[in-house]
This record gives C-alpha cells, sequence and structure tokens, in this order.
C-alpha cells in the first residue's frame, strides 16, 4: 500500500543507522519524518566473550538471531566453518534478509508472528530433546524462548553480541514543538517506548501518552496500553512497509 500522507509529521524512534529507509518511505509518500533513536546499538562491551559464546555453534544443532544486529555483529565473531547440518533460525523477515546478506540460509522463520511467540509455535521447534541451541541476541531482553526451548528439552546458550544504549540526547526542541512537530509516534520495541518515556521526562510523557501511537506487536500494544498511551495503532509486523500501511490507515480514519 502507498498513500499521500499530506504531511504527516512522524516521530521515528529507531537507531539511528535503522532508521534511513522507514525515513525514505514515508518522504517518499509526502510525509514528514522526526528522527529521535531511542536506542543505540553497540558492539558487546566483551568482544571476546561475545565469541566465545558462538564458538560452540560449530557443535549446536540450531542458532536462532533475534533481529538484524544480531546477525549483524555476530558474522564476524563466527567459526569460519559451520556445520551444514547446522539449523539457521530467524525471529522476523529483517532477520533473514540480513542472514542472507552475509550468504546464511535462514531455514526456520515464522509464518506469521514474528516473536518468540511466533517461533516458538513452529512444528520443528516443538520436540527439542537432546538439541544445542544458541540464541545470538543482545544483552539482558526476554528470557521465554530459552525458557520455553529448554522445557521442551533442548540446552540453550546465550551468545550476546551487541548491546542496547539510552542515547544521550536532549528532547528539548522536541518538546517545545511538539504540538507542530509530532502528529504520530512509531515505536518497535518495548525497549525504545521505555526508553523514549525517559528521555521525555515528566513533562513529555503527558504529549506522548496523548499522541497517536504505532506499535508492531500485540505484546507491544498491551504494554504501551499499561503505560497509559490512548492511541494505540497495530502494524502487521516491524517492516517498514507494514509501518506505512498502518499510517495510510491511520491517516484515513483521521480524515473520515
Amino acid at each position: 500500500m502507498s498513500c499521500d500522507l499530506q504531511g504527516l509529521c512522524v516521530l521515528v524512534t529507531r537507531p539511528v543507522k535503522q532508521a534511513h529507509s522507514l525515513c525514505e518511505l514515508i518522504e517518499q509518500q509526502h510525509g514528514r519524518p522526526i528522527r529521535f533513536p531511542t536506542l543505540e546499538i553497540a558492539p558487546a562491551a566483551n568482544a571476546e566473550q561475545a565469541r566465545a559464546g558462538l564458538a560452540i555453534a560449530s557443535q549446536a544443532d540450531m542458532l536462532i538471531f533475534v533481529s538484524a544486529n544480531a546477525v549483524q555483529y555476530a558474522f564476524p565473531l563466527l567459526p569460519d566453518i559451520l556445520p551444514g547440518d547446522l539449523v539457521i533460525a530467524a525471529i522476523g523477515r529483517a532477520t533473514a534478509r540480513k542472514l542472507a546478506e552475509y550468504g546464511l540460509d535462514p531455514g526456520l522463520l515464522p509464518r506469521g508472528g514474528y516473536d518468540s511467540e511466533g517461533l516458538l509455535a513452529m512444528d520443528e521447534l516443538q520436540d527439542m530433546r537432546g538439541k544445542q541451541v544458541i540464541i545470538v541476541r543482545g544483552n539482558g531482553g526476554r528470557s521465554k524462548l530459552k525458557d520455553e526451548l529448554e522445557r521442551r528439552g533442548a540446552r540453550v546458550e546465550y551468545a550476546e553480541v551487541y548491546q542496547r544504549l539510552l542515547p544521550d540526547r536532549n528532547p528539548a526542541n522536541l518538546l517545545r514543538g511538539w504540538n507542530r512537530l509530532i502528529d504520530v509516534v512509531t515505536a518497535t520495541s518495548n525497549e525504545s517506548l521505555d526508553n523514549l518515556f525517559k528521555m521525555l521526562g515528566e513533562e513529555g510523557q503527558g504529549k506522548l501518552l496523548s499522541t497517536p501511537l504505532l506499535v508492531v506487536s500485540q505484546r507491544m500494544a498491551s504494554h504501551a496500553e499499561a503505560l497509559g498511551c490512548q492511541q494505540i495503532y497495530l502494524a502487521d509486523d516491524a517492516s517498514d512497509k507494514a509501518i506505512l500501511e498502518e499510517l495510510c490507515l491511520l491517516l484515513k480514519e483521521a480524515n473520515e
């Protein structure tokens, strides 16, 4: 779907290096992206520890990449030779595309619900008895995937290859112009939304709660509702295309 966004001002909270394509797409549809990254992505604080976490990939049965960042930061640390029967899983389409860029075949990709729950619903992950699994991710995050795979019989280790940081960014200019600059806010993870609340402070949180918020999963929608957000819109997934489609629907609804 494409539409004329009619100058719609969209706050884009993705990390700097990941925001460009979405901002470009919004501009192509005559919208106005406002870049305000609420996550900073950096290499793992301990590269040797990350490399050690990936070293056992040569003996593992499955590698699960939970994000495109996980692929990018893991690739230089992976063993030179991986087993031919190693199963590589991607949690979503952007992750699968990044794997393909690096010449890795994402053999498992959820057919819907691009999150831990979607991956866990796949037939291939039901009986995991005796399987060695490495989950490649950033620092911290949910343990649901690991916990459930272990319950199904797998031996699971984390390889944390990057870190997510709170940007040091002054929101004063954004807050001063909020009413004329921001028509809708986009967020693509609970952490990015939580960081936005922190960065805006008490003054900005009231503005945020009353501004239309576009999220990319039902889990995020529930989290946003718990935070007090009053107008929540749900894209089909975190892809640029799905976000644009929901922006088009949001604008159409506002104009009716």
